[in-house]
């Protein structure tokens, strides 16, 4: 268990927390929320003592573990599951088939088990330190953001893990429904306070809502009544008679104090400008193939058409083309085979990777703004920056000092900027807090034109998936249906498929029958 009193912090003139506390129970697991920037990751560095406190204290058991997911790699043995193993505590150096069990889970197969660990991506590297998080079994457990880099089937599979989890855990993600799976209270760091409920992040939004109508009708009905009491002091203070009640008055005023009006917080605001399509379709792709190499193909002979209303989502594991696909309906790879055949009046918007890496870092954002639709005058630019939360000054910051979050938004920006009736999205909440991507599922809902969107996030599949391009079973294909219907009829390869429940009715003749026949084949068993 962890207790924290009365905690401050402050970065220069940028305070992060006024008078913390909060409790974290033995056996809970907790969901740490909050804006990006309000100090969810610098509240871990403290508990882990990597970061100082300006005043309070964090207190422990005596003996208690902490582990956490390390962002920093550093690999000191020559296969993955030596350097996940090295991670065991000593009692149980020879438990191999643990770590053997969670790697499998987070997507390795049993030849990389003995691969050197460098020789894998960045995002499979993490996963090896996510391994040996895991397998460190401390008494509590630190998680920042340990979906990042996952594929939908590697979440589902920690998503069912860390319910298990026996011990303490404060985990930090974008992804709402893990952690609202995963979480048995959530912590919310808002206003440079801390607050904790009990249950998901909704109960904790809902209270800190219910808490601030509540402050400012209490605040106004204040400042109503030191209005009317001003006015009768100031009616009668010059009156004789009157001057002991004005004086009364007055004492009272001060007794009542005053309440501070809460500052506006800044939220992600903004409408995708669109622009009308004449057609039905506004893409067609016939029969597309693609290979890097012209002998392997990452995907073959898909066909399919984009309405200009559909919501179409690109699912399957890390590898296997997802955003291979995404990228030759943006015109950024040229496919092997097949065509891709646009409406003359389609306008595309394309958020992807490679577009936040290109970037300019010597940019300002109102300049990646600017560049993105050169007819834009300064004063829509400076909306768009606004309403990406880049108000004032801050539109001057050079991009190669944002953060990830930051870059994100100013790709929203720069699709925005321009009227477009197609949007193609390569993992857009990556890096955007909670309240972001609720304001980004929103307004994708909210928009007229068609959208395709490669995400491991099922709340968003959930949320806008009308269709599916599914990369599975060493192929692509087409479903009609959303992601509910996907895990029903067909579900992932290696997990069974959701059944639904019928209810059928029996007469009491069918009954008598089905109860003699089972009677008869237990009594020749028995003979």
């Amino acid at each position: 268990m962890i207790i924290a009193s009365n905690i401050e912090k402050s970065f220069g003139p940028q305070v992060l927390f006024e008078d913390v506390s909060f409790l974290i129970n033995k056996g809970e697991r907790v969901g740490l929320v909050g804006k990006n920037g309000t100090g969810k990751s610098t509240l871990f560095k403290m508990i882990l003592g990597k970061e100082s406190i300006d005043s309070g204290s964090l207190t422990f058991p005596k003996g208690y573990r902490i582990g956490a997911l390390e962002q920093h790699i550093h690999f000191t043995k020559p296969t993955v599951l030596s350097e996940c193993i090295e991670a065991l505590p000593p009692e149980k150096q020879w438990d191999h088939y643990k770590a053997e069990i969670i790697l499998s889970g987070l997507g390795f197969s049993e030849q990389d088990f003995q691969k050197d660990p460098t020789s894998f991506s960045g995002g499979y590297q993490v996963r090896i330190n996510l391994c040996k998080a895991l397998l460190s079994d401390p008494n509590m457990l630190l998680l920042d953001e340990p979906t990042n880099y996952l594929d939908i089937l590697s979440l589902r599979w920690l998503k069912e893990y860390l319910i298990k989890w026996p011990g303490e855990m404060v985990l930090i993600t974008h992804d709402r429904d893990f952690m609202d799976k995963v979480s048995t209270h959530t912590l919310g760091i808002h206003r440079k306070q801390a607050k904790k409920v009990k249950g998901d992040t909704i109960k904790f939004y809902e209270l800190i809502i219910q808490e601030e109508e509540t402050y400012e009708l209490t605040r106004k009905n204040i400042e109503n009544k030191r209005k009317e009491m001003q006015l009768l002091v100031d009616r009668f203070r010059a009156k004789a008679s009157k001057a002991t009640m004005a004086q009364s008055r007055l004492k009272m005023m001060n007794k009542m104090g005053t309440m501070d009006k809460l500052e506006t917080e800044k939220n992600l605001g903004f409408r995708f400008n669109h622009l009308a399509c004449p057609g039905k379709t506004i893409m067609n792709v016939e029969k597309l193939s693609f290979s890097y190499d012209g002998k392997n193909n990452i995907f073959s002979d898909i066909s399919f058409s984009i309405g200009k209303n559909d919501r179409i989502a690109i699912i399957g594991a890390n590898g296997k083309g997802k955003s291979t696909l995404l990228n030759s309906l943006a015109g950024e790879l040229v496919p092997t085979e097949g065509k891709i055949i646009q409406h003359p009046s389609a306008c595309l918007g394309h958020f992807g990777q490679t577009n936040i890496e290109r970037l300019d870092p010597q940019n300002k954002v109102i300049d990646e703004i600017l560049r993105s639709n050169p007819s834009l005058s300064l004063q829509a630019a400076h909306s768009i920056c606004g309403a990406m939360m880049f108000d004032g000054d801050m539109s001057k910051k050079k991009v190669n000092v944002l953060s990830g979050g930051e870059r994100s938004r100013v790709l929203l920006g720069k699709i925005i900027s321009h009227p477009t009736n197609l949007l193609l999205l390569d993992e857009p909440t990556h890096h955007l807090d909670v309240e972001s991507i609720e304001t980004l599922i929103e307004e994708l809902n909210e928009y007229k034109g068609a959208l395709i969107i490669v995400t491991h996030s099922e709340l968003l599949l959930k949320a806008l998936a009308k269709n599916l391009i599914i990369f599975h079973r060493g192929q692509a294909e087409f479903f009609r249906g959303g992601y509910d219907e996907f895990l029903e009829k067909i579900g992932w390869e290696g997990q069974p498929v959701s059944e639904k429940k019928v209810k059928t009715k029996i007469n009491k003749k069918d009954a008598r029958k089905q109860r003699a026949l089972e009677r008869q084949k237990a009594q020749a068993s028995q003979d």
